[in-house]
């Protein structure tokens, strides 16, 4: 007996986007199951019968995973495309037939370590906030935060109506006229980082993602990538178990 899912999960399943994104897309009216256009959430249908469209095309699901690490550079949209034409992280991908997007979050001005798959559920952790995913970035601040400031990031700071958690913080070298600085977080709000390092006073003038879980950017140049290693995956998905 093929079980009931809930279309969101079934469309993040498909490969279309991650299961918030998918949430998205339903509300904007482009998803039809069975020729009519759904737009409430927590709907279940049967993969085995029911017939999904986006935009008027048929979905399903993708025969195999595809995970990839790309460097992302500054001046692309981590998005699968962009209405106002700017390059997305997707134009730098090639030779890849699946259809792949970015898991969480990497602003335009930012570089660094950014995964994109098809793994829906994968996708799901690592994002949501209750899985509690460290993401390290490697930082450049504009001046020299004082120790008192520091313990701020440490202790969670308010980024405007919403305080963070407590973050790893460490310095790495200061000169007269910036600070470079490692920080550990586990969220994803948008454009957290550089706003909390302006909520002290301290605006950010480069931002790179070195770290996501057990992924590493290591030497991977900017604007290239890679697929990740079967162990790579395989300690992933592990970590996400862990915590579930």
């Amino acid at each position: 007996m093929q079980l009931m899912e809930r279309l969101q999960k079934y469309m993040a399943r498909c490969g279309v986007a991650s299961r918030r994104n998918c949430e998205i897309i339903i509300k904007q009216g482009r998803v039809s199951v069975n020729g009519e256009i759904v737009r409430t959430m927590g709907i279940k249908i049967n993969p085995a019968i029911d017939v999904v469209r986006i935009d008027g095309k048929v979905i399903s699901p993708e025969k195999a995973h595809v995970y990839i690490l790309l460097n992302k550079p500054a001046g692309y949209i981590t998005s699968v495309t962009d209405p106002q034409g700017r390059p997305t992280v997707l134009d730098l991908i090639d030779k890849v037939d699946s259809r792949i997007y970015p898991v969480g979050r990497l602003d335009y001005e930012s570089e660094g370590l950014l995964l994109l798959t098809n793994d829906g559920e994968l996708a799901y952790c690592l994002t949501h906030p209750k899985y509690e995913i460290e993401k390290q970035y490697e930082v450049v601040v504009a001046g020299n935060p004082g120790n008192k400031d520091i313990e701020l990031l440490r202790k969670g700071v308010d980024i405007g109506g919403y305080t963070t958690y407590p973050a790893q913080v460490e310095r790495i070298k200061s000169s007269k006229d910036n600070s470079v600085f490692r920080i550990i977080i586990h969220e994803g709000k948008n454009r957290q980082v550089r706003r909390m390092f302006e909520a002290i006073g301290y605006p950010v003038i480069h931002l790179r993602r070195e770290r996501l879980a057990n992924i590493i950017l290591g030497s991977l140049k900017v604007g290239e990538w890679r697929f990740l290693t079967q162990t790579e995956v395989d300690e992933l998905k592990a970590i996400v178990l862990n915590r579930n």
